[in-house]
């Protein structure tokens, strides 16, 4: 099967898809302090310019898909983009972040390059069509109850909109209860609608609803789907990282370690050289 080359989405200095050079997706699952999130942003662009790799800072200001009413779901949208606001223009990262509700469209839209359709609303018409007027760059994610053909639904509410900026992500689809797998052929689909797909390495091994009030998973797995996804062909790779990730108030089960990511980069580049099309 020939592997489709994707069209290019813009992202500030980052190119997504086309014949670019694979790109890396990464930073906390949550904001914590302004603090913390601008020494990760400072460590993980001193990574990426080391290694060459193109990189978009991602960071939710508000988890609003909690299991539990207790979990932490960070600073809330105010504080949450101007400490994101801060990333950009101290280090000039583009940046990711995920929106819940139609009324936080147009003040995220003012500060996140990318706004992510979070994977469970990606059937609410109302906030995919206000994300596709916002003008920005669109990422859908994938449902876990989804195959990966009926994102063209998704897509076409975007595209009617005028909005032809637009990516897509696989995060695992749901097997059973509890689990999740990672469907590689799915990259392969979605690729097949032409726009950049990225493949979410963490979130890809949660185990939703399987710790004791939250969400678990096995994050020694997220960097061995990362670089099989790689080798199957995406165009960026999406991980959730912290420097002491048991210290994370969300998704701590499935983070990357900070100081594992360097390695775990130099091999996706080396794999991404092999099988990107020539």
């Amino acid at each position: 099967m020939k592997q489709r080359t994707t069209q290019s989405v813009s992202v500030g200095p980052v190119t997504l898809g086309g014949r670019g050079p694979l790109a890396l997706i990464a930073g906390p699952c949550v904001l914590e302090t302004k603090k913390k999130t601008l020494d990760l942003a400072r460590r993980l662009k001193a990574m990426a310019e080391d290694q060459a790799v193109p990189l978009i800072f991602k960071a939710s200001y508000d988890k609003a898909n909690r299991t539990s009413v207790q979990a932490f779901r960070g600073p809330g949208l105010k504080k949450g983009l101007a400490w994101l606001a801060a990333v950009k223009d101290e280090l000039g990262l583009p940046i990711l972040t995920d929106v819940h509700a139609v009324d936080e469209v147009a003040p995220a839209a003012a500060v996140a390059d990318v706004l992510q359709l979070p994977a469970f609303l990606c059937r609410q018409t109302d906030l995919i069509l206000a994300l596709g007027e916002s003008g920005r760059v669109v990422n859908i994610k994938k449902g876990q109850f989804m195959a990966p053909w009926d994102m063209r639904h998704v897509i076409e509410k975007v595209e009617s909109t005028g909005n032809r900026r637009i990516c897509l992500t696989e995060r695992g689809v749901s097997f059973g209860y509890n689990n999740l797998v990672a469907d590689m052929r799915s990259l392969l689909v979605m690729r097949e609608f032409g726009y950049p797909v990225i493949f979410d390495a963490t979130h890809s091994v949660q185990l939703p609803g399987a710790g004791t009030s939250g969400t678990a998973g096995d994050g020694r797995f997220a960097p061995y789907l990362a670089r099989a996804a790689v080798a199957v062909g995406c165009d960026a790779v999406f991980v959730e990282t912290h420097p002491q990730p048991k210290s994370s108030p969300s998704d701590r089960d499935n983070l990357i370690p900070l100081r594992q990511l360097p390695a775990l980069v130099r091999t996706l580049q080396q794999l991404d050289a092999v099988v990107k099309p020539s």
